[in-house]
């Protein structure tokens, strides 16, 4: 047999075996994705959520790998370029600057049919330099908390002048308890202070690094109000951190808490009679102040092998039905996506979104948080104001 017709024998018999195992089609090629999540909730949601995947695409299996969601961003560093990262990862959105700048991360497939998809709040805080990345797979804000058995819902202050009154009458009358209490060097917390007149960090759209806006005029005298919230509060601020401040709204001491709705079961669990609603005006304004709101972003990584099946994964934990199932295994978290829910406190959670902003994804947010907690302790606890902010502006920006 001459060479040429060895070398077609040989391409009939190799197709024929391809053939007869079924080819090498990607879409029925086995697929394993390795998706990092967070325990405590995430973690049961992957599962679950990767076993119904699994069922209506079973050449595709869901890996979960416990990953939190605070480590994801140095891990993703480190573990993508060494070849033994994941797929799919989720990651606070506000890190996505340092994502995108470090080629961590996709961008989104589709995102037309994504940003039509989701909330427009959550697509925002996913979009960096004008391209969306990733997919938004919950939303959270804070809210005011209050314990319906030491407070009525016809006492509940519409602005914070009258919780700082309301607090410091009930104070008076109850030796021991509270009538407010919040985490008052959490910068998460505290920006709420500095939101008055549209005033909001990084600007307007929250990618102006030419300043933190945390030292203008607006911010200056909403932190300054923020540090006569101690009258009726005289607890240092090192005492008044989250884990204080949620023990005592959970032994019923606190009338008023703010906090988010990771600590609904919780409460509940301890026994406390309570709701939500919406966080008390600024002075002058006549609207709920303005709250940091977080998405939870599922990023497909730029080291899978697996991009496009990322992707489709990604995409199916946006279905009403995956949404809904993510709101119930996580406590709470609120869906990126307009579905309903009957909880009547999720809708106080709803309520307050309306009022928030994204936090900014500029890679600046890597030195914010650390100053701006610093410089709300601070405050707190006395210095002045305008020093403080200064000092913080300069600390995140670099100068």
């Amino acid at each position: 047999m001459n060479k040429k017709l060895m070398a077609v024998v040989l391409l009939v018999a190799t197709c024929f075996m391809v053939f007869a195992a079924g080819g090498k089609d990607a879409g029925s090629d086995k697929v394993v994705l390795t998706v990092w999540e967070s325990t405590g909730g995430p973690d049961e949601f992957i599962k679950q959520a990767g076993a119904a995947y699994t069922a209506k695409n079973p050449n595709v299996e869901i890996k979960f790998v416990n990953v939190e969601l605070g480590d994801a961003i140095t891990q993703i560093a480190l573990d993508g370029p060494a070849g033994v990262g994941p797929d799919l990862f989720a990651a606070p959105h506000d890190r996505l600057g340092t994502l995108v700048t470090g080629g961590h991360v996709l961008p989104t497939v589709n995102p037309d049919k994504i940003k039509a998809t989701v909330l427009g709040a959550c697509s925002q805080a996913l979009t960096y330099n004008g391209v969306m990345y990733g997919y938004p797979i919950s939303a959270e804000t804070y809210a005011l908390f209050y314990n319906k058995d030491l407070i009525s819902e016809s006492e509940l202050p519409k602005t914070w002048e009258e919780l700082a009154a309301w607090a410091a009458d009930f104070n008076a009358k109850n030796p021991g308890k509270y009538g407010f209490v919040m985490d008052v060097g959490n910068a998460y917390y505290t920006i709420i202070f500095t939101t008055a007149n549209n005033n909001r960090l990084f600007g307007a759209s929250g990618t102006d690094t030419s300043s933190s806006y945390l030292n203008s005029p607006d911010a200056v005298n909403g932190m300054k109000f923020f540090k006569t919230l101690k009258s009726g509060l005289d607890v240092p601020a090192d005492d008044l951190n989250t884990a204080t401040c949620d023990g005592a709204f959970a032994s019923g001491i606190a009338a008023m808490h703010i906090t988010g709705p990771w600590n609904l079961k919780g409460f509940a669990d301890a026994g406390i009679n309570y709701g939500v609603t919406a966080l008390p005006s600024l002075p002058g304004d006549t609207t709920p102040a303005p709250s940091f709101s977080g998405t939870r972003g599922m990023y497909v990584s730029a080291y899978s092998d697996y991009p496009e099946e990322a992707a489709a994964f990604a995409e199916f934990l946006l279905t009403d039905e995956m949404q809904q199932l993510r709101y119930e295994l996580t406590n709470g978290a609120l869906p990126s996506i307009d579905t309903q829910l009957s909880s009547e406190n999720a809708i106080g959670f709803l309520k307050q979104l309306d009022y928030a902003f994204p936090m900014p994804s500029v890679p600046e947010m890597g030195t914010f948080w650390e100053a701006m907690n610093a410089a709300s302790k601070n405050i707190w606890n006395g210095s002045d104001v305008k020093t403080e902010l200064d000092a913080c502006d300069a600390a995140i920006l670099g100068k």
